[in-house]
């Protein structure tokens, strides 16, 4: 399950983007650990982008080759695309006007019927990322209009999720999907203003939040400020609740909620007239919030019971079950002495697979623990998300195939229960119809594509893939040898 990324993008008044883009995309590093880019404008689009955390992909080097005040930058896990270098972003597009960057958080349903249209018209595409699609897209759109009437006509065409930030040779825009479904918030800086994700990354700079981007809005950025387009509109908005429960910083503020204190009500939610225990744990790090608000509204003590290793990436957004199930075992360890011989009540923010809530459980009954109560900061989850959380099939989802008690012998708990959907309404603040919730729901703020549609998407997607790396395997067996 993985979230497609964390985007930036920076104009500032005289020095260069590149290390502040660095440390911003450092501190929304928790939205995607496969690759990083970053993007920069003085006299030409420079880029520099590779696999790996930021700090592997970044040195004093490779930022020095970034010159310029103004840039964006993108961390990433792929939901459409290989993970793979090409599929790197920003992506990187020239054209007869200059050159596009692009960094893109969210799924393009409509993709692949983009795509299709464009290489009839004999676009060619390097990549298997949606992420592209949007690039060449902007092009066509920029052939006929200026640069913020292309935009708003290429924002009528997409349909899907996406935050996006733009470079156009030195304009930084920032656009935000009609519903709202990923964040984007603007800050300012002594010498500039920001896009970003979530806005902590605006505190590590220490800037200040200024307001979330709104739906369906166009934001150009100057080292002055900014200028706000309206593209489209809708008559309600739908924020991703996963967002609020797992995805964002606790120290985030999105769509005016406090991420932390949203979890500290659930868990207060949670706690209400539930089991006898000793103490509460959370899975660390993202059921700590519930924990805390679980403890103090039911007066239990809480503890840490499971040790985590910072070393080790998210488990959630590792690709491949094997590796996720060894990241468990090197992630996190049982503090024994914390365990032995107590009823605990173990806090986590969601059920997707049920393997590595599992593992756990299996943990603290071999440390000693008397009972295992699960708490879930979630509704089940019992639809695949189609809007940029990877969940692309119902067999992956236990919640789907298993009742409550189903779940609960699955995982070798005494109780499991999860929030209520209105509980989870109300510990965000803000009313059902501005929220997606589809994923606990069925219901989609836009309509789905059938699970045929979805996998035809992916095969495409993989066969392109599979043709280009044929083809260079090939050139590179005939080509001769210098």
């Amino acid at each position: 399950m993985k979230d497609k990324c964390g985007v930036f993008g920076i104009a500032l008044d005289s020095k260069d983007a590149a290390l502040p883009i660095y440390y911003g995309l450092y501190a929304l590093q928790h939205r995607g650990q496969e690759s990083a880019g970053i993007a920069t404008h003085d006299s030409a689009v420079h880029i520099e982008r590779g696999m790996g955390l930021v700090h592997e992909v970044f040195d004093e080097h490779r930022l020095a080759r970034l010159q310029g005040p103004r840039g964006i930058g993108h961390v990433r896990y792929s939901t459409t695309g290989l993970s793979r270098l090409e599929n790197c972003q920003p992506a990187l597009v020239n054209y007869r006007g200059g050159a596009i960057a692009i960094a893109h958080n969210g799924d393009i349903v409509n993709a692949l019927d983009i795509r299709q249209v464009l290489e009839a018209e004999g676009r060619i595409f390097v990549s298997d990322s949606d992420t592209e699609v949007i690039a060449h897209l902007l092009v066509k759109e920029l052939m006929r209009y200026d640069t913020i009437t292309a935009v708003q006509e290429l924002m009528n065409k997409l349909r899907g999720s996406y935050s996006i930030t733009l470079l156009i040779n030195d304009a930084v825009i920032g656009i935000r999907d009609p519903y709202g479904i990923k964040p984007l918030c603007i800050g300012k800086f002594d010498d500039g203003y920001v896009l970003s994700s979530e806005s902590a990354a605006i505190d590590t700079l220490g800037g200040t939040l200024i307001r979330d981007v709104y739906p369906g809005e166009i934001i150009s950025l100057s080292p002055d400020g900014f200028v706000s387009h309206r593209a489209a509109r809708k008559a309600v908005t739908a924020h991703c609740m996963f967002e609020y429960v797992y995805f964002a910083r606790p120290d985030s503020i999105i769509d005016g909620a406090l991420i932390y204190e949203v979890r500290r009500k659930i868990g207060q939610t949670l706690a209400e007239g539930d089991v006898e225990a000793d103490i509460v744990i959370p899975v660390p790090d993202s059921g700590i919030a519930f924990a805390v608000g679980y403890a103090e509204k039911s007066q239990l003590p809480y503890t840490e019971g499971l040790m985590k290793n910072r070393y080790v990436g998210r488990t959630f957004i590792m690709p491949g079950q094997d590796l996720r199930e060894t990241a468990v075992r090197l992630k996190l360890n049982v503090i024994k002495k914390h365990i032995e011989g107590k009823r605990v009540v173990m806090i986590d923010d969601s059920i997707v697979r049920g393997t590595t809530s599992r593992k756990i459980v299996d943990m603290l009954r071999a440390a000693g623990a008397k009972e295992v109560h699960m708490r879930i900061g979630t509704p089940p989850i019992v639809s695949p998300c189609y809007l940029g959380i990877d969940m692309p099939t119902y067999g992956e989802l236990i919640a789907a195939r298993k009742s409550v008690d189903g779940v609960r012998l699955m995982i070798g708990v005494d109780s499991l229960r999860y929030i209520t959907l209105a509980g989870l309404i109300d510990s965000i603040g803000l009313p059902r119809e501005k929220l997606c919730l589809g994923c606990l729901t069925g219901v989609y703020p836009i309509e789905k594509p059938t699970e045929r549609a979805m996998q035809l998407k992916l095969d495409a997607f993989a066969i392109d893939a599979k043709k280009k790396s044929d083809r260079i395997a090939s050139s590179a067996i005939s080509s001769p040898s210098p």
